[in-house]
């Protein structure tokens, strides 16, 4: 389970590295669209990289429902919303406010199992975490 940790830690030290990365990227092409975009070629580049070098089959079926399919589109949210918050407000309050949006969104799909989720209900000790990240978005912002 340790590994799985480390993992997300990982990740979630990526998020910041790329907003930064994807930043600088908007200040030299001078555009937060071409940025983003530019950002979604080079990753998608890396993944087919990827499934060539993994030999990962093609997969024998593809999903029928539509919204399966808008995972890319929240991406683009991200993206963009990371470009464009990281100069407004730095990267520790634009990732604080990310993460107070992923936990915010995260108990309810953990409390009623949306979208697959399985069930985890909401406890007050979980809503409590909730609330201090929360928090945190603010004290991050005040100082």
């Amino acid at each position: 389970m340790a590994v799985w940790y480390a993992f997300g830690l990982l990740a979630g030290m990526a998020q910041a590295v790329q907003a930064a990365v994807n930043a600088q990227l908007r200040t030299a092409v001078q555009s937060p669209l071409w940025a983003a975009l530019i950002s979604f070629v080079v990753g998608t580049l890396g993944l087919a990289l990827l499934v060539l070098a993994t030999r990962a089959s093609i997969p024998a079926q593809w999903p029928s429902r539509p919204w399966v399919w808008c995972g890319g589109l929240l991406g683009v949210l991200y993206v963009c919303a990371a470009i464009l918050l990281l100069p407004r407000v730095g990267a520790g309050t634009m990732l604080a406010l990310f993460v107070a949006g992923q936990m915010s969104i995260g108990l309810v799909l953990d409390h009623f199992g949306l979208l697959g989720v399985p069930v985890y209900t909401t406890s007050p000790s979980r809503l409590l975490g909730a609330v201090l990240v929360v928090a945190g978005v603010f004290l991050l912002r005040r100082a």
